[in-house]
């Protein structure tokens, strides 16, 4: 009976074209209960996906039985953000069963990919740092490595963004209206989460104090389960979702009173936490929200982490010895503080092993260097939503100081900046200090992040914990950003050096050669002007604006925020716009400049920043005398899937941000490998691409992190700019009159404000050099042969930038875990 429990419960599925057209008609009719006569093409979306996922399950549960008989170290991965786009086309490359799935569609008459395009892209995060966390899930199963994610079920994603008379308009996200076939609900592995109540303590005979949180709410969280396939031989991972639910999901007692709304109003009140990505923070209860939001997630995966460790027979002072968590960024960092309450509350831990287990455990990744987006919550609010972590805290701060008060005694500065309490003004909780003081590591995700790292935001760590700081380079999954998301490249690449790069980038480095080969460059140039006339049919779909594909096709595609300068693109067209107006711009050539990206709800300039890009568009591509020289395009809605479609398409990849900014960025990464020649300043990964690539194979302006540094420090006035440079001067009185905003003169005054006044990013003080940068582009853009050969050659480079090397990395360096394959198999990086 054992022995049938084990193995023989498995029938293996076939996976040719009759044994999946058996299958998908199968899940239409038993699972969805639909005649294939009249089934909309949304039910064989869902029938195909059942058939692709049945095929997952049997090797997702022995990569599970795997780990526990192996006993294996296993990494969990917490982030607010999985941004894993559509799972149909991804699953059956991963598992080699694309093209007979194809096949057997379409002998029911059925399209790929018309059934593919159906599927929602899952809103679960917003830019790089959920792409982030998704491309490591993807290493992990493909490198048979033992890892997890753990994040929460938004209900509604972000937001949808929708753009009406250029202002950017908020919707919610309905991804799930129609259910989501990958997901595994599991009721059964509830988990319960407290908020608000208040601390008992009473004290053991030995004087020692032990403390009772008591009453409050409870919220319920109920894991849903994603199966992650490695490509190929790889294992299948998990990815647990949280979704909030109630304690009580009905006041019978009110409802029979008449109160309808109070009969309801404690399961909505708590399912409003894993309703939205990021809620508003502009207000007291949108913080509170925030606060509660990222407690209820690393509450639930700490328990369930630790329940599972005791089920595999482990004991808690063993746990770092067979769990690695990481916290990507600083939104799980109050993991620090639950993490000791759970094992000295519930497991009637003494502080010290629980902070010696707690420390070894813990890692954390950095990924910005602005102090004001580092995470601080008032104390006030920690207190009243979470007393108990308040207290622990305020221990470990206590513990910590008097160490560093030993250590280098009378510097009460050294205290002042490195306390977990920032005590000026009002006083709040540093959760970046909670959460370098409780891991064992942190990582910055480039080398120049790595350095800044050290050098200013955690300077006095460093001095305190120099052992603590490394590096590590994110990266991307070539198995979707080249491999799916091009394919007419990827069958080329193969064609001529084999398909071993997808598994390992670096065996794509012979293909650098090839790019000395015209054949092959004439090659390269019809798959990118194929991907761009495909680009032009969804900008003429979606945004309403006719473009010509042989044009440069000029892209800026991320987060909308001051810091990543979209402004300073948009200058740059203002001026070019001006040349062609003015006869002087023979020497240019056409250009398609495409921005998409969101901006927060509450960040106002953000917004405002997207409204002038819009008007200077309606402008520029209504303008008889530019005419197809020139068009400017914002694409709604930028997400995974239209990153699909924008980035085989690009020609130029723009990462402009101030020098020492970017932590890393990886849509830099993307463009690359898929053949864009970089324009950037030497900021986050630029750096490392341009060493990688080489320095005649990217275009770099600008100032230096130093630089910038000093600058500000001097005094810097960006007026001197405007009054010495008159392109610029024009830029911006165009921006402040009513050139662009007919209708409402002085719509942009703040925006020319912001940059005439502070000049934060140094947008005015790069401008030169990026106009003068942007004008060598248009001399190489008229050499296709040169053009072409640069584009393959950053193709060709980008090994290094493989998200496969990032985890070897982290799993070498931090997490201590090794490959272990499905029923026997050596994954290749074994």
């Amino acid at each position: 009976m054992n022995d049938i429990l084990h193995e023989s419960v498995f029938t293996p599925l076939e996976n040719d074209c009759k044994a999946l057209g058996d299958s998908i008609r199968g899940r239409l009719i038993h699972s969805l209960g639909k005649d294939p006569r009249i089934a909309t093409e949304r039910d064989w979306l869902h029938a195909v996906a059942l058939a692709v996922r049945e095929r997952m399950l049997e090797r997702w549960i022995f990569t599970r039985r795997g780990y526990q008989d192996a006993s294996a170290k296993r990494v969990y991965y917490l982030s607010m953000e999985f941004l894993i786009g559509r799972g149909l086309i991804n699953a059956m490359l991963n598992l080699g069963i694309y093209d007979a799935t194809r096949e057997a569609l379409a002998e029911f008459g059925m399209d790929l990919g018309e059934i593919a395009e159906l599927e929602a892209d899952a809103a679960l995060g917003n830019g790089g740092l959920g792409r982030l966390a998704a491309c490591i899930l993807d290493s992990l199963a493909t490198q048979c490595l033992p890892g997890f994610g753990y994040g929460i079920r938004y209900e509604y994603g972000m937001f949808a963004q929708e753009i009406r008379d250029g202002i950017q308009i908020e919707h919610p996200d309905t991804w799930l209206r129609y259910g989501n076939p990958w997901e595994l609900p599991r009721p059964e592995g509830l988990h319960p989460v407290r908020f608000y109540g208040h601390l008992i303590t009473h004290y053991r005979a030995n004087g020692e104090a032990q403390h009772f949180w008591e009453d409050g709410e409870t919220v319920m969280a109920m894991p849903y389960d994603l199966p992650i396939p490695g490509y190929g031989p790889g294992n299948v991972n998990n990815l647990r979702l949280w979704a909030a639910k109630a304690s009580r999901d009905f006041e019978l007692e009110y409802f029979n009173e008449g109160d309808y709304i109070g009969a309801v109003e404690q399961k909505n009140q708590s399912e409003n936490i894993s309703r939205v990505l990021y809620p508003n923070d502009a207000s007291q209860a949108g913080r509170e929200l925030r606060l509660k939001q990222e407690y209820f997630f690393v509450s639930a995966s700490l328990q369930d982490i630790l329940g599972r460790h005791r089920e595999d027979g482990h004991t808690l002072s063993a746990l770092p010895n067979h769990v690695a968590i990481q916290l990507n960024d600083t939104h799980p960092a109050i993991a620090v503080a639950e993490l000791m309450r759970l094992l000295m509350d519930d497991n009637d831990l003494p502080w010290n092993a629980a902070w010696r287990i707690t420390v070894k455990t813990l890692a954390y990744t950095n990924h910005t260097l602005m102090p004001e987006a580092l995470e601080t919550w008032p104390v006030e609010l920690m207190t009243r939503v979470l007393p108990r972590h308040m207290q622990i805290i305020y221990d470990i701060n206590h513990r910590f100081l008097n160490d560093v008060r030993h250590r280098f005694p009378g510097d009460q500065e050294l205290l002042r900046r490195v306390s977990l309490i920032d005590e000026a003004g009002a006083r709040r909780v540093r959760m970046a200090h909670l959460a370098v003081v409780g891991s064992h590591h942190t990582n910055g995700v480039a080398a120049l992040h790595s350095e800044l790292l050290r050098n200013t935001l955690f300077s006095d760590f460093y001095r305190i914990m120099p052992e603590r700081f490394v590096n590590v380079t994110n990266g991307v999954t070539p198995r979707l950003w080249l491999h799916q998301a091009n394919p007419d490249l990827s069958r080329m690449i193969c064609k001529h050096i084999g398909d071993g790069w997808i598994r390992d980038l670096d065996q794509i480095a012979p293909l650098a050669a090839l790019a000395e080969n015209a054949e092959v460059r004439a090659e390269f140039r019809q798959v990118k002007l194929a991907n761009k006339r495909r680009l032009a049919d969804y900008i003429a779909a979606e945004a309403g604006v006719r473009v010509k594909p042989e044009a440069l096709f000029d892209v800026q595609i991320k987060r909308i925020h001051e810091y990543k300068r979209q402004l300073l693109k948009l200058l740059h067209v203002i001026s070019l716009y001006n040349r062609i107006r003015d006869g002087q711009a023979d020497d240019c050539v056409p250009r398609v400049v495409l921005f998409a990206g969101k901006a927060a709800p509450a960040y106002i300039m953000a917004k405002q920043i997207i409204r002038l890009i819009n008007d200077v568009a309606d402008v520029v591509n209504n303008d008889p005398i530019v005419g197809d020289r020139l068009k400017c395009v914002f694409v709604p809605n930028y997400g995974v899937s239209i990153a699909t479609i924008i980035i085989p398409a690009a020609d130029l990849s723009e990462q402009i941000s101030t020098a020492g900014t970017e932590a890393s960025g990886t849509g830099n990464m993307k463009l690359a490998l898929n053949g864009a020649l970089t324009i950037g300043t030497l900021d986050g990964a630029n750096i490392e691409i341009r060493d990688e690539v080489g320095a005649d194979n990217i275009f770099i302006f600008g100032l230096h992190t130093d630089e910038v540094e000093a600058r500000q420090q001097a005094g810097y006035d960006p007026r001197k700019h405007y009054r010495e440079n008159p392109s610029l001067a024009r830029c911006l009185d165009m921006i402040a009159s009513d050139f662009f905003a007919p209708d409402e003169p002085h719509r942009h005054q703040a925006i020319v404000d912001s940059l005439l006044h502070e000049d934060r990013y140094l947008l005015l003080a790069d401008y030169a050099a990026y106009i003068e940068t942007q004008n060598e582009v248009d001399r190489l853009y008229r050499e296709p042969e040169d053009w072409s050969r640069k584009a393959i050659l950053n193709t060709a480079r980008m090994g290094r930038f493989s998200i496969d090397r990032t985890v070897r990395e982290y799993a070498s360096q931090i997490w201590g875990i090794e490959p272990r394959s499905v029923k026997g198999q050596e994954p290749k990086n074994a």
